[in-house]
């Protein structure tokens, strides 16, 4: 086979599928939510109810928040399953579904934060679908056009986008599952962990 018969579309999905099937979903599933809002170190940015965090921003349209600073200050403050599921869900696919596949408008401003880890997993899930939808529509001469305007490399392939979206997602839900290791062999109560 020569790279003019490679369907490139279905090898960039799948680079992110087969890694979702069988090795991160079934890591998420049963997640509590003493583990999604679990924080090992004091001062973690989290999501939190509307009101409780004292990060210099908290962005969000609910009843809940996601703490933010701007610029991020150095070092970067450590982030629980909460921040990193609401940046995946909002800032790595919400956004990009909207700005390419014609979803709801959705930025961390604006975003109605999961208050529990199930509903975390379901918005993940709703973007994820939209997103591999929007993908597989691309086609591809879609996978070679340039990105455009909303993306800070407009010129770019689209496909450089999908693959950047892939790390995005293989990179922070990997630190789910991490954080999820961690909590399991921790044990909050003598080693002053915090939520």
């Amino acid at each position: 086979m020569n790279a003019d018969e490679l369907d490139w579309n279905r090898t960039l999905r799948e680079q992110w599928e087969v890694h979702w099937n069988h090795q991160l979903r079934a890591r998420l599933d049963g997640l509590t939510d003493d583990e999604y809002f679990w924080s090992p170190v004091p001062d973690a940015w989290s999501v939190r109810p509307r009101g409780e965090s004292t990060a210099p921003v908290q962005g969000g349209a609910g009843d809940f928040t996601i703490d933010y600073a701007f610029p991020t200050p150095t070092p970067p403050p450590f982030t629980t399953i909460a921040w990193r599921l609401g940046h995946v869900v909002v800032g790595v696919l919400a956004a990009r579904n909207a700005a390419h596949f014609g979803a709801p408008e959705a930025s961390y401003e604006t975003w109605e934060y999961a208050g529990d880890a199930a509903t975390a997993l379901d918005q993940l899930q709703a973007q994820l679908d939209i997103w591999l939808a929007g993908v597989a529509g691309l086609g591809a001469a879609g996978l070679r056009a340039p990105i455009g305007e909303k993306e800070p490399y407009p010129d770019a392939p689209t496909a450089d986008l999908v693959l950047h979206i892939n790390r995005e997602l293989i990179h922070h839900l990997s630190e789910v599952c991490l954080l999820r290791d961690l909590y399991l062999h921790t044990d909050a109560t003598t080693n002053g962990a915090t939520r």
